[in-house]
């Protein structure tokens, strides 16, 4: 067993990597030459955000926090707007979910 991990949403991945970081580098680099229209960027560190966690590496140990974008919009919805009621009762379950 490798001990690696991989996650992916739509256009959104994430993984670790138990080899050298040039090995992982050079692997990249090569994928980004399989496809002209498709760019990989990517960010190597001991900490990175995945979709709504933030994933860190603590001395060998993967370790999991609740993470907000900076740049999400607040839950907003006036109550005298058009919106149906139902998207009041989904807006207060969705921020209660991620608190």
């Amino acid at each position: 067993m490798t001990g690696e991990f991989y996650g992916r949403y739509i256009d959104d991945i994430f993984m670790t990597w138990n080899k050298s970081e040039t090995e992982l580098k050079n692997l990249l680099e090569q994928a980004n030459t399989w496809y002209p229209n498709v760019k990989l960027e990517y960010k190597i560190s001991q900490s990175s955000p995945f979709l709504d966690i933030l994933l860190t590496n603590n001395n060998g140990i993967l370790s999991t926090a609740v993470y907000h974008k900076l740049a999400a919009e607040p839950y907003v919805v006036q109550f005298l707007s058009d919106h149906s009621r139902h998207t009041f009762v989904n807006v207060i379950q969705t921020t209660l979910a991620r608190a």
